[in-house]
């Protein structure tokens, strides 16, 4: 597992680590966080699972938002 994956595994549900993870909510169990200054990944949440949707630069994961609308 990389270490940023493992990062938010670990991070989440944590808020105080959660600001140097970069997590955003955007919906009711959608999330986005940065891995890197140009790379983002978007994942579900639910109740002890973390699901990696999507991952991609800010206009990938813009496109990606609209599109599941």
């Amino acid at each position: 597992m990389s270490a940023a994956l493992r990062s938010i595994l670990e991070g989440f549900g944590k808020p105080h680590i959660h600001s140097g993870l970069a997590i955003r909510k955007l919906g009711k169990s959608l999330y986005k966080c940065r891995t890197g200054l140009a790379w983002s990944l978007v994942f579900m949440a639910q109740k002890g699972v973390l699901t990696f949707d999507f991952a991609g630069d800010h206009d990938e994961v813009e496109n990606y938002l609209r599109g599941r609308k």
